[in-house]
């Protein structure tokens, strides 16, 4: 009769225990998704050295890609590390700043919250981040240029099971950059030259992505 008590006893721990460790199992503790997309905008109110009249220059659309890293908060939300970059080249009918390609790289910290519905298929999602942007020419030795900025994405997820989904993604980037600056400099013997000189305040580009998200 003991034994029978014992393993009784053992039974209904292990029942208990049992509900506590699936749901411990279903919330995930992190997540990575690699993504790629479309990237477009990013324009540079500047007024030229030699004193001429205010010009645009914007930055020619491309493809950019980046990845997103989630450190669960609870279920609906998670804390995130994002880096995307895009290769494209300054749009301008000005002889110095024709064929000069820009790498621009965001890196950002922020957090993600998650909308899934009752029946668990598309689950929207708000995200909101702050980090900097670096604006890196690839030509002529000039200065990088590091700002900070921002950033707002929603989207959907379309899940394959409950851990590996689609990420279907808009996100905006707002980088801030001090008027009557001068941008993308050079040092030299016989002096220096910069670029642009940027007579605005903000640099703004909106990204559509798709990447592939996985749980852990």
């Amino acid at each position: 009769m003991t034994s029978l008590v014992r393993y009784g006893v053992l039974a209904l721990l292990a029942g208990g225990l049992l509900p506590v460790a699936e749901a411990r199992a279903e919330t995930p503790r992190f997540e990575v998704t690699p993504f790629f997309g479309a990237r477009l905008g990013g324009q540079f109110d500047v007024a030229t050295t030699t004193g001429e009249e205010e010009e645009s220059v914007d930055l020619d659309a491309g493809t950019g890609f980046g990845f997103d890293l989630g450190l669960y908060r609870d279920a609906t939300g998670y804390y995130e590390l994002l880096y995307s970059r895009q290769g494209t080249s300054l749009d301008s009918d000005l002889p110095a700043l024709q064929d000069v390609d820009i790498d621009v790289h965001y890196l950002h910290f922020g957090g993600t919250l998650l909308m899934p519905r009752e029946d668990n298929w598309l689950v929207p999602y708000l995200s909101l981040t702050i980090g900097a942007t670096l604006l890196e020419p690839q030509q002529g030795g000039y200065d990088s240029e590091t700002k900070f900025s921002a950033s707002l994405g929603g989207g959907l997820r379309v899940p394959f099971n409950d851990n590996v989904f689609a990420n279907l993604g808009l996100r905006g980037y707002l980088t801030f950059v001090e008027s009557d600056t001068d941008l993308f400099c050079l040092s030299g013997p016989s002096g220096g030259s910069c670029l642009l000189r940027s007579s605005g305040s903000t640099f703004m580009q909106g990204e559509a992505s798709i990447g592939i998200t996985v749980r852990f």
